[in-house]
């Protein structure tokens, strides 16, 4: 190429043609030189590669072999190394097999032996069985022989005597049955006690009402002494029209400023006390005014029965009251008994008979229904002649209460024999309510009077060594003489003495008649 580059560029005198031609031709040649060139160097690669592949080829055979004796080997370290564990476990279970088969020919000749024994032991067993049969064929003999002499010494038969020893036994177990009843009717009673004890404590824990003092009269006050000539009026026109219009009793005595209202019925008093205050708060005192201020008084009072009455049922939580019973229930805002507020009262035995029916599972809304209305009756006692339980009872009937609620009124005081559990719920709350210490009072002659008879009926009965009345007259301790009253008298004196005071006593609530029989034994280390 390059020469044919010079002889161009040398004869530059060529004609265009000419050089087409030549430079055509030049480029044929290089590209047939070209391709010489290459097919060498591709042989040369080719063969290169060839002998490339070669080695490689060489090479993995020989690792393939290598590969391939190392695998033969471990196969055969593998093997050996399996049949040495086979043989040894072999050999090992040759050696239990061998073990077992020592025990079992030990356990068959154990056997054995022991089969030869049992055979002996039967054989000796036959022997004494036969023996026994003889024994027991002699001891029959020997019995109906003792049965004849017995019936003959006796002059019983077999069958009396039989029937005498029955009768013992039956005396016997009659009298351990008896001593087993005493010890599990004290047991239970205990238990009863108890049981009662935490439910009426809790009950009371949870209840408490404030009381208001019992009073059969009512204080005016008065700002100053010349007041009570007015009150009494131009020949005592205006007293008397007071007390006609209230139905009170006005004492007008030498009491310094004040003036007293007395009368059985407590709504009458209050409504008299209401209007003598504003009578004389007023100044105008005559008989039109008396009469008007005693009108809008008792209007007053009315609207207090009914909003006492309603706050009542709210506070107990016992719907469904006849207005006139809610009236009534009001009313004994103003009813005292012992010093206690009866509507107090009666609050205090609703909430106590629902708690206790909530422990024992009984009717808690039927409870507290018969304890707000158990004393109904006193709200008209002073009315209607009778027992107020009979009283509250009819009320009850009138106004479509439960049965049970009029059953719990009329037996809240043992007029009737209580029927069901929340009637002597009632009654339990009412006693309690009545007797706790603080919720009723006396006058101090008459407790002083109880307290002297309590201890008089104490010490009127034979072994009572002293007595004392304690807790407020409601219990009676008696220290007994040991040696003249043991243990079962001790039981019966309690029960008597306790008789005697319900014939000759009246009380509130109840008395615990407490006796204690005690011996003591004193002597001294020296």
């Amino acid at each position: 190429m390059q020469m044919l580059s010079h002889i161009v560029l040398a004869g530059g005198g060529i004609t265009g043609w000419m050089a087409a031609l030549i430079g055509a031709a030049a480029l044929i040649v290089g590209i047939i030189a070209g391709y010489r060139i290459r097919q060498s160097i591709a042989a040369k690669r080719t063969g290169s590669a060839e002998e490339n592949a070669r080695k490689i080829i060489d090479n993995a055979r020989q690792q393939a072999e290598t590969m391939k004796k190392e695998s033969i080997l471990e196969a055969r370290e593998d093997v050996h190394r399996l049949r040495s564990e086979q043989e040894r476990e072999a050999r090992e279970r040759r050696s239990e097999l061998k073990a077992q088969e020592r025990r079992l020919n030990q356990r068959e000749e154990s056997l054995d032996k022991k089969s030869g024994q049992l055979d002996s032991k039967e054989e000796a067993i036959a022997r004494q069985q036969k023996q026994i049969q003889r024994m027991q064929a002699e001891v029959e003999e020997l019995h109906n022989q003792e049965l004849v002499q017995l019936e003959r010494i006796s002059g019983m038969t077999v069958d009396e005597a039989k029937a005498l020893l029955l009768e013992n036994i039956e005396n016997d177990v009659k009298h351990d049955a008896a001593i087993m009843i005493r010890d599990i009717e004290s047991r239970a009673k205990e238990e009863a006690d108890k049981r009662a004890r935490n439910i009426v404590s809790l009950a009371i824990q949870k209840c408490a009402a404030d009381h208001v003092s019992e009073s059969t009269v009512s204080v005016v006050s008065l700002p100053n002494d010349d007041m009570k000539g007015r009150i009494i009026g131009r020949e005592g026109r205006n007293i008397r029209a007071l007390e006609t219009a209230t139905g009170v009793d006005l004492i007008i005595d030498d009491t310094p400023e004040a003036v007293i209202l007395s009368g059985f019925d407590p709504v009458r008093r209050e409504v008299a006390r209401i209007a003598l205050e504003r009578l004389v708060m007023d100044g105008r005192i005559h008989p039109t005014s008396i009469e008007e201020m005693v009108n809008k008084a008792r209007k007053e009072v009315d609207a207090q029965i009914q909003e006492a009455g309603e706050s009542a049922v709210f506070e107990t939580g016992v719907h469904g009251l006849h207005h006139e019973v809610i009236r009534l229930l009001g009313r004994m805002k103003f009813r005292t008994s012992y010093g206690q507020n009866v509507l107090k009262h009666s609050i205090e035995v609703s909430h106590l008979a629902g708690i206790m029916a909530a422990e024992l599972g009984a009717d808690v809304q039927l409870a507290k229904r018969a304890g707000l209305l158990h004393d109904l009756g006193k709200a008209v006692d002073h009315e209607i002649e009778g027992p107020h339980a009979q009283i509250g009872a009819d009320l009850a009937k009138r106004y479509r209460e439960n049965a049970q609620i009029v059953h719990a009124i009329e037996a809240h005081h043992n007029d009737v024999e209580p029927r069901t559990v929340e009637a002597v719920l009632v009654q339990a709350a009412d006693a309690i309510s009545a007797a706790r210490p603080g919720a009723r009072r006396e006058t101090l002659e008459n407790y002083i009077r109880r307290l002297e008879k309590l201890e008089e009926i104490a010490n009127s009965f034979r072994g009572v060594d002293k007595s004392f009345a304690i807790q407020a007259g409601r219990e009676i301790r008696i220290v007994i003489k040991p040696e003249m009253v043991d243990d079962a008298g001790s039981v019966v004196l309690a029960r008597d003495i306790a008789k005697k005071i319900e014939e000759e006593l009246d009380y509130p609530g109840q008395i615990k008649v407490n006796v204690i029989r005690e011996t003591r034994a004193v002597d001294y280390a020296k």
